[in-house]
């Protein structure tokens, strides 16, 4: 049980993490590359707003959030919205998120320097509960419930709002949205606004759980993010939440029952099998478009 629920909580940040990935590649059909660089600009600044601001944790997560909408919408009007016009756009935006995740890593290092930060001893709360036996923080509990509801929050808004339909009628046929009257450039921008407020939040839920932050901490959670939309089904919400949460799982068992140097080949070993058995996805593959 104690393994049970760490690998729920550290699989939940993986699933949030991926959702953020998903959400614009299945809307927009672009892999924003510049989306791990996100993740780590946000720790930064959010060990910064509790060190420096001396905010709580729990405050510094909106401020997080917001700073990651607003990197989203960056990266949508610099990485990709210039290029969408070009026959190959869909390699040339994968470049250029690429470029633009150096440079706010070039900024961060420049802000921070290349050292490891952590948040003070007494950000935390210290208490802790018993659940089945096993014993669990508020943190782990917290961190669970914010990515669980994120998650099901974002899902619900495509599913039933305005601008969820907009993003699915986009995912369509992108064309057909605009003669219907819908502003994609409007809801292309606010899906990577979205898509890297949750990035950001993962980003700082990272860094709480393990209490540290790293220049290179998006690099290595990006193959992970992209193996658990691959493993979910390309473009697929629920998936990407099952997939984080299966990588999750798989990691904590194999350091509690191989070891530590086998976490990562267990855990990809594992989604390489679902992949034998579903090639496309435990949640299906994303319908091809007609041109």
């Amino acid at each position: 049980m104690q393994q049970l629920l760490l690998g729920l909580s550290i699989g939940s940040i993986y699933a949030l993490f991926a959702i953020g990935f998903t959400l614009v590649f299945g809307v927009l059909d672009r892999l924003n590359l510049a989306h791990p660089s996100v993740f780590a600009v946000s720790a930064f600044i959010g060990i910064e707003l509790v060190e420096v601001a001396g905010l709580s944790i729990w405050l510094t997560l909106p401020i997080v959030a917001a700073v990651g909408g607003v990197l989203g919408v960056v990266i949508e009007r610099v990485a990709f919205r210039p290029l969408k016009n070009r026959p190959d756009a869909h390699f040339a935006g994968l470049i250029s998120s690429i470029a633009l995740a150096g440079m706010f890593i070039a900024l961060l290092q420049w802000r921070y320097g290349p050292n490891t930060r952590r948040f003070p001893a007494e950000s935390f709360p210290t208490t802790t509960y018993s659940i089945l036996g096993a014993q669990v923080t508020v943190l782990q509990v917290a961190i669970l419930l914010i990515s669980v509801l994120l998650m099901v929050a974002l899902t619900l808004l495509v599913a039933r709002s305005r601008l969820g339909r907009g993003m699915r009628a986009i995912a369509e046929n992108p064309t057909a949205a605009k003669v219907l009257g819908i502003n994609v450039d409007r809801v292309t921008v606010t899906t990577f606004a979205i898509s890297s407020a949750l990035g950001a939040v993962a980003g700082a839920l990272f860094a709480m759980n393990v209490n540290s932050a790293q220049l290179g901490m998006g690099t290595a959670i990006e193959l992970k993010g992209l193996a658990v939309i691959i493993v979910g089904g390309m473009g697929s919400l629920p998936g990407a939440l099952v997939g984080g949460l299966l990588l999750g799982l798989a990691e904590v068992f194999a350091v509690q029952y191989v070891g530590s140097s086998w976490r990562d080949l267990v855990a990809f070993g594992l989604l390489f099998l679902i992949l034998l058995v579903r090639p496309q996805g435990l949640f299906g593959a994303r319908k091809v478009r007609e041109v």
